[in-house]
């Protein structure tokens, strides 16, 4: 098992990179994008990805982020983003202290109970394969408040809104409305990390109003974004 530590800055990125091991990339402070060629993992503060060994992936970073990695052997088939406990938070730490000093069998064992019990969260964004349609989605993944309707978005790719909309429900399984509600509350985690006001958020993201936003929020992931702003900086203060 072996601890990575780095520190970024707003806007810096990590380009497309795999290992041969198992990846958990934690962030300790600060909010990441990852994306593989399935889509897009939005990883709040206090959050971390579990990564299979041999996916490609690419980070970029939403604020000062503080990043903290394990290499673990081999044994998840599927990403995973999870709640890091803190416990884990401490564990986390205290093996990217050792640097290149192997972490005692005690505390891998420590680290993988943990990870075994960790709280699972809805996290993924996921992209078509379609090239054009694929090149769209991630530059409404960057702007998420804009307004386009099927139409407009079948006009901008020179295809039928017909053809888009079955090339979303082929690829991602989704309607072109449905992919958009979900991306935007995804997204949306980021800033509620950040501790941005309700407003703010729904008003960024897309949404005339806050409660709008807040019913999309709770179809989408069970509960109201207040509350989850709530748990998840609770949380942050309680790993310092």
């Amino acid at each position: 098992m072996q601890a990575l530590v780095m520190d970024y800055a707003h806007g810096d990125a990590v380009a497309e990179h795999c290992h041969s091991e198992d990846q958990l990339i934690y962030a300790a402070c600060g909010v990441m994008r990852v994306n593989t060629a399935a889509g897009s993992w939005v990883i709040p503060s206090g959050h971390a990805l579990w990564m299979p060994a041999g996916v490609e992936h690419a980070v970029r970073m939403e604020g000062s982020v503080g990043m903290r990695t394990l290499l673990l052997p081999a044994r998840i088939e599927r990403c995973e983003v999870i709640v890091v406990s803190g416990l884990l938070h401490e564990l986390v730490l205290a093996a990217s202290r050792l640097l290149e000093r192997e972490v005692s069998a005690s505390a891998r064992a420590l680290i993988f109970d943990e990870l075994t019990m960790a709280q699972r969260i809805c996290a993924f964004v996921p992209v078509p394969q379609h090239r054009r349609l694929r090149a769209w989605c991630e530059t409404f993944l960057d702007d998420p408040a804009q307004e386009v309707s099927l139409e407009q978005c079948g006009a901008r790719l020179n295809l039928s809104a017909r053809s888009v909309a079955r090339l979303f429900q082929r690829e991602v399984g989704m309607t072109f409305g449905e992919w958009r509600s979900h991306a935007r509350v995804m997204l949306s985690q980021r800033c509620l990390a950040a501790g941005q006001p309700i407003l703010i958020v729904a008003l960024d993201h897309g949404y005339q109003s806050a409660s709008a936003f807040a019913a999309m929020f709770k179809r989408v992931l069970g509960h109201s974004p207040r509350h989850w702003q709530l748990n998840t900086l609770q949380r942050r203060g309680g790993l310092r």
